[in-house]
């Protein structure tokens, strides 16, 4: 009985990865990418700010893979490098800004009236602007650094959870088994954080696996505007920035265009997969 209670979920696991490939093919290549960055120190042949200006435009070679820039750093090297910054980035603004998202609207949702108007409100008022457009605003108010970019998309990442987590909570409150706890007497908070948050958490993390990939292509837009590290960071949107200026030179911003690209592809897989697994409709097609 145990063998047999044991192997539908383990041949339920196989038989998604076999339906969903490209969920496989995104969790490699983000595996690949944070392990390529957590080991830079020891994977990258030089110093990312290392410059030669005897070596400066040179096409990738078994030197230099990924040719040098207009100051002779190895590029290589600065894209392994840039993954410490460009991906902590994005990974932070979706955790931040889904917690803060996901308690303001569960709050507005479970308790209602005139907490429910005010925070909707601003909720309303935040996405009236479009987010790169507010993201620079306030990037270019408190300074460009690293710092003032993840704030900034904080800022303009948490009302998208808020929505999505208010319409669920609003929905899972009318319930019978929400009715039953309150009968049983049990508390407000306990209600609303163990008994309709985890009912209501699939979408939102969903949502923020989606979301991981876009984070961190806004992050590297800002960086490309000049709004995000110092211009000598060793930044994927940095560095794409910088080779735009030298289109002929295009290694210069072709690899980290691609880290790019890769990576917000990786997540959006992941997303789409998660997306399959976790709602009924859709698992069990």
């Amino acid at each position: 009985m145990i063998h047999a209670s044991a192997s539908p979920r383990r041949f339920s696991l196989r038989d998604f990865a076999r339906r969903n490939p490209l969920v496989v093919v995104g969790v490699v290549v983000i595996i690949v990418w944070i392990t390529m960055a957590l080991l830079a120190p020891v994977l990258a042949p030089r110093d990312p700010l290392d410059q030669d200006v005897m070596i400066r435009m040179q096409p990738p070679s078994v030197e230099h893979r990924f040719g040098t820039d207009e100051l002779g750093r190895d590029m290589f090297s600065r894209v392994l490098y840039g993954g410490q910054t460009t991906i902590p980035a994005g990974l932070i603004v979706v955790a931040v800004g889904s917690l803060i998202g996901t308690f303001i609207g569960a709050i507005a949702g479970y308790i209602g009236g005139i907490w429910d108007e005010i925070m909707m409100r601003l909720t309303e008022l935040v996405m009236a602007f479009p987010t790169i457009i507010l993201a620079l605003a306030i990037t270019a108010a408190l300074g460009p650094n690293i710092r003032t970019a993840i704030i900034a998309l904080v800022v303009v990442w948490w009302p998208g959870y808020a929505r999505v987590v208010r319409g669920l909570v609003l929905e899972a409150k009318a319930q019978d088994y929400v009715e039953a706890m309150r009968a049983l007497g049990a508390t407000g908070p306990y209600i609303l954080f163990r008994t309709i948050l985890p009912n209501c958490i699939s979408p939102a993390i969903i949502l923020a696996t989606l979301d991981i990939g876009t984070a961190i292509l806004t992050f590297a837009g800002l960086s490309f505007l000049g709004l995000g590290p110092e211009p000598s960071s060793p930044e994927w949107g940095r560095m794409v920035s910088s080779g735009v200026n030298l289109f002929d030179q295009w290694w210069t911003w072709l690899f980290p265009g691609l880290a790019i690209a890769f990576l917000v592809l990786a997540f959006n897989f992941i997303g789409d997969g998660l997306r399959d697994l976790l709602d009924p409709r859709l698992r069990n097609r």
